[in-house]
């Protein structure tokens, strides 16, 4: 029999590198009837619609609209608890009245754990990064809690909880890991993966539509070979970067250069540009990352789970975040070269390329990880996981 159509809410935040990842598992929950509702900002409302879900409009105050992040890590968790603060009215406006069969949520949507609680409803985690480990709190969160204003922040944060009507009053374990979550990663790429709880999280990799994910872009007749280079959706303004990797890969005998540059960067600030290469602010990178032979890209989560999947080597460029960490997973992987920013010249970018894909154990490297990349199951696995949890929960309601 199949599972009774089902209203599963989905609460996000507008970060971009956030919302991609669930976005085919959404579409694959649609397509399986159920109702989906996805609560997040109008600046992600294109992405939502093209799901198929019904927007649920939640304004947030993260500074995605210029991407203007804190280095400080106290400062950006203040962010998104300041963001959990006024958009829990917001969803509880929305959904008091309409209460989901199911709250999934971003793991920066700390609003939504707290709604789905005192709902007593059924809460699932997606998380589009790696997650906690046994042993994650005193080796990582503990030194968090010792930085400069960790105290104000841990008091306010905790003041909250008392307020909200979470059941999860404790900080560490409110912050900490959920009860159930799905790792939208390859396995691959968590730290610790053989200390993380197989009860509590389900790695199902990278999740996508197999068909709409691999349209959208044609590799010329006449390229030998195809590399991608891509820094994202967040850190895209660097054109000397951009000029390094048009001195490096234009005119290279035998390949193709598809250069994603993003909104913020003008083609004009990368000088002439060869024939070989072409410039996009945005590309369907999935796609053409099917067809490609390399990938220069910033080593964020997303990426790093579509370069495995697709089976190519890659040059990790890290600029921010967990992305330096990501760029070393890779190379203990055989699968990259990492390069710093500070380091990306000309000639180290194209020494990279050519000992990749001159390395004849890197190749086979790649098609084991691609391999079992694909084997966890991805969009498919993740819905019926899903559809589980429905059937578990509306079981133990009878």
């Amino acid at each position: 029999m199949p599972p009774r159509r089902a209203h599963i809410a989905m609460v996000g935040v507008p970060v971009v590198s956030h919302v991609l990842p669930s976005l085919a598992l959404v579409r694959e929950l649609v397509a399986r009837g159920h109702r989906v509702t996805y609560a997040n900002d109008l600046f992600v409302a294109d992405l939502v619609d093209s799901a198929g879900a019904e927007l649920v409009p939640c304004a947030s105050t993260l500074p995605v609209a210029d991407n203007d992040w804190p280095a400080d890590p106290i400062a950006a968790a203040s962010l998104f608890l300041d963001d959990a603060v006024q958009a829990l009215p917001r969803l509880r406006a929305a959904y008091d009245d309409d209460p989901a069969d199911l709250y999934l949520y971003d793991i920066g949507a700390y609003a939504a754990r707290a709604l789905a609680e005192a709902q007593g409803r059924p809460l699932l985690q997606l998380s589009p990064t790696f997650v906690g480990w046994d042993g994650y709190e005193k080796e990582v969160a503990a030194q968090l809690w010792k930085l400069p204003g960790a105290a104000a922040y841990r008091e306010r944060f905790a003041r909250w909880l008392e307020e909200c009507g979470a059941t999860t009053t404790d900080v560490d374990a409110f912050s900490g890991p959920p009860a159930r979550a799905l790792a939208l990663i390859p396995r691959a790429m968590q730290p610790h993966a053989d200390r993380v709880d197989p009860d509590t999280v389900t790695f199902v990799g990278p999740c996508f539509d197999a068909r709409a994910d691999t349209d959208g872009w044609t590799r010329p007749v006449a390229a030998d070979r195809v590399l991608l280079i891509s820094l994202g959706s967040a850190y895209t303004h660097r054109p000397a970067f951009y000029r390094q990797c048009v001195a490096a890969f234009g005119d290279l005998p035998g390949w193709h250069v598809v250069l994603q540059i993003g909104k913020y960067t003008d083609p004009g600030e990368l000088g002439a540009v060869p024939a070989n290469v072409e410039v996009h602010s945005w590309v369907p990178q999935r796609a053409i990352l099917e067809q490609a032979d390399a990938f220069v890209t910033q080593a964020g989560m997303g990426g790093c789970g579509e370069g495995l999947l697709a089976g190519v080597p890659m040059i990790a460029v890290p600029q921010g975040a967990e992305q330096f960490m990501n760029a070393d997973r890779l190379v203990e992987l055989g699968v990259a070269r990492r390069v710093d920013t500070a380091d990306a010249t000309a000639e180290t970018l194209r020494a990279a390329l050519h000992d990749l894909v001159t390395d004849p154990e890197r190749v086979e490297r790649s098609q084991r990880l691609q391999a079992a990349a694909r084997a966890e199951g991805g969009t498919r696995r993740a819905a019926d996981l899903i559809e589980d949890m429905l059937a578990a929960a509306e079981g133990s309601a009878l």
